[in-house]
């Protein structure tokens, strides 16, 4: 093999601890500020378990957990629907965050405090409700066919 076409296994290496370890700390800001920290806290465990043991041995409670909890999700109509519902107001909730809707009367503080964050918040929201929706539609397509049939 030809030097220009492969990457030297130091740079792979590398690079997977930087984007394991900046996705874990990505997920765990996002578990107290708005955004998909779970999803993004797995995501570092994966690529980090490329490299190490002890990512993939806490990747396998969680990916049971996340399993059972989207089969779970999808087992019925009202399940499905609330979830839709959830995510879609999640999906305004962040699109309104971003326009800055009218200040509200009771709003006790200075005018800045009202929704702080601007279009960062914003996205990490609209980002949410979307993925949120993608993984509904995912649980869906790949679960509810066993839940019908269970059921049934």
């Amino acid at each position: 093999m030809s030097e220009g076409k492969t990457m030297p296994r130091w740079l792979r290496r590398v690079g997977i601890e930087v984007l394991g370890w900046l996705l874990v700390v990505l997920g765990l800001l996002a578990l107290v500020l708005p955004g998909p920290g779970l999803i993004t806290l797995a995501a570092g465990l994966i690529v980090l378990s490329w490299r190490y043991t002890w990512a993939r041995r806490l990747l396998v409670p969680v990916k049971k957990r996340a399993i059972l909890l989207a089969r779970k999700g999808v087992e019925t109509w009202p399940r499905i629907i609330s979830s839709i519902c959830g995510a879609s107001i999640l999906f305004v909730f962040g699109l309104l965050w971003g326009l800055r809707p009218p200040m509200p009367e009771w709003w006790p503080l200075d005018d800045a405090w009202w929704l702080p964050g601007g279009w960062n918040t914003s996205i990490t929201l609209m980002a949410s409700g979307v993925i949120a929706l993608a993984l509904i539609a995912y649980s869906y397509r790949q679960f509810r066919p066993k839940c019908v049939a269970r059921h049934t």
